[in-house]
């Protein structure tokens, strides 16, 4: 008879999913454990599919497919951030063969710090909303023919790639002690782009008017400094600089902007 990590002679892997079937029925909150057969280089998402094929619990049960999000399957566009055996990751990139290489049991839950819409599917539409609210983007006129862009040294591109890279996948304000429902604060991700454009020659141009936004309150002054944040993104960006430098620039933006007027 074959054990819990063989069926046959194939191997099994071992996923405890955390379950609710919508916002508004809490009690439907439960944990469900499935064992799914083994693909060679297999990930979480992987191993979602292979329950979504055949949604049967190790009890025997028969239940609705995990539902959860993804789409590029490349730690590209940031839609399949879980947490992971306790920590905040994209699903796609988290390998089976390293997370459980003796057959150990993966437990899989949605993130935390968004409301919940269905299983491993959480809004994050606060993001997106925080994002207008510190002005991540570059005003154009774009009723004309604009020509080419300003220039820009190889170094400076250098400098503003990795900041670039950001996905607003949301590991770094789950792993944030400071951005939960009772304040204000915009995040990591955030402050992140408020440098990067403001690093921009066109986006130089509205500076202040960025740096105003995370002046007040949910701004950078709320960030406590954990650091949790760039020890989760995963796409190694330099949050923890791009903090202190827009801290920086708003004290003198405080100091010195009256002299502006």
């Amino acid at each position: 008879m074959a054990n819990d990590t063989t069926k046959g002679t194939g191997r099994l892997v071992h996923l405890r999913v955390k379950r609710q079937d919508s916002p508004d029925l809490p009690e439907t909150r439960r944990w469900e454990e499935f064992k799914v057969p083994y693909l060679p280089q297999m990930n979480i998402i992987s191993a979602l599919q292979q329950v979504q094929k055949e949604p049967r619990t190790v009890d025997g049960k028969e239940v609705a497919p995990v539902v959860w999000e993804s789409s590029c399957l490349e730690e590209v566009c940031g839609a399949c951030t879980m947490v992971i055996n306790g920590r905040v990751r994209q699903a796609c990139s988290a390998l089976v063969d390293q997370i459980a290489p003796n057959g150990e049991m993966i437990q899989v839950e949605p993130m935390t710090k968004f409301p919940l819409v269905r299983d491993l599917i959480v809004d994050r539409e606060r993001m997106f909303q925080d994002m207008k609210k510190v002005k991540a983007w570059i005003d154009i006129d774009g009723t004309h023919e604009l020509g080419p862009g300003p220039r820009e040294s190889p170094e400076a591109q250098q400098e503003r790639y990795p900041l670039s890279r950001c996905m607003t996948c949301g590991c770094c304000v789950e792993a944030c002690p400071q951005y939960n429902d009772s304040t204000q604060f915009v995040g990591p991700f955030a402050l992140n782009l408020v440098r990067l454009f403001n690093m921009h020659p066109s986006g130089a141009l509205h500076k202040n008017a960025r740096l105003e936004t995370v002046m007040g309150e949910g701004g950078v002054q709320d960030c406590g400094k954990s650091q949790n944040c760039v020890e989760v993104c995963p796409k190694e960006i330099p949050l923890v600089d791009s903090i202190a430098q827009v801290s920086r620039d708003a004290t003198k933006r405080l100091l010195f902007g009256w002299l502006l007027k």
